[in-house]
């Protein structure tokens, strides 16, 4: 009988972490540990730059453990991690995914642009998106958990925003965004905190992220969008000039982001 087939090592890494065992993928340890970026660990592996638990391993996604040793270029390199979070104020013009085909720039590009060198070795995560002219406030890691627990609809973390609109700015036409619209699609929305901000600006707080929302949301009462920026999430504040980043303390993340930072052991 022919000896089983060996499962690859990626697959190995996606069960133990599916099983609930402390494993994880090469190349995702060394971004979230602030080796390197993603990209460059990923090309650095293959190119057997790396060696996991005294092996040349050219597989990104080779499952790593917590007791897992791994060197670069024949020098050590630590795997410890804890939850980093940055606040980035996005500027107009830079689109929130990981390429922009019209040649403008990414928010990647605008953060690391701002990041000291040490911080630009992590692999960061922007959490959640905004649109290309949105600016604001817009929150990076580099812990997957993290993400998943500030862009959830279960979690309830509020977002606040203010719009500039195309018309002016009523009651009657905010109290339906407070008891929730249908949208294009025929989605209902959440309801919404919304209140005036002079005669042409609305401030709308929402516990959810769909696509457009906030333009789509306003469109439908009659208060086309000019101008989006976005303020607050959670209890957080927007504190920083346009293209300038900060890091978060973690009391900041667990007080105003109700996030418990986590770290290797």
């Amino acid at each position: 009988m022919a000896r089983p087939k060996k499962p690859p090592r990626w697959l190995e890494a996606a069960r133990a972490r599916d099983s609930g065992a402390s494993a994880d993928w090469l190349s995702r340890a060394l971004a979230r540990a602030g080796v390197m970026p993603l990209q460059e660990a990923e090309q650095a592996i293959r190119a057997g730059r790396v060696r996991l638990d005294a092996r040349e391993e050219k597989e990104p996604m080779a499952p790593v453990h917590a007791h897992s040793k791994a060197s670069l270029d024949g020098r050590p390199l630590s795997l410890a991690w804890r939850t980093r979070v940055l606040q980035f104020h996005k500027p107009a013009g830079v689109v929130s995914h990981g390429s922009d085909p019209e040649g403008i720039g990414t928010v990647f590009d605008a953060l690391r642009a701002a990041l000291p060198a040490e911080l630009q070795r992590f692999g960061w995560h922007a959490v959640g998106r905004l649109d290309r002219d949105t600016t604001g406030l817009l929150l990076f890691t580099n812990d997957e958990k993290f993400v998943a627990h500030a862009t959830a609809p279960a979690t309830h973390l509020p977002k606040r925003y203010v719009a500039k609109v195309g018309a002016k700015v009523t009651d009657t036409k905010l109290e339906p965004l407070r008891r929730g619209v249908k949208l294009d699609d025929g989605e209902l929305t959440r309801p919404a905190k919304a209140k005036a901000r002079g005669d042409d600006s609305v401030e709308l707080v929402l516990t959810e992220g769909r696509f457009h929302q906030v333009k789509r949301m306003l469109n439908v009462v009659g208060l086309p969008t000019l101008a989006l920026h976005r303020e607050a999430v959670g209890l957080l504040e927007l504190d920083v000039a346009v293209g300038a980043y900060r890091e978060l303390s973690d009391e900041e993340v667990k007080a105003k982001l109700h996030f418990e930072p986590r770290a290797s052991t």
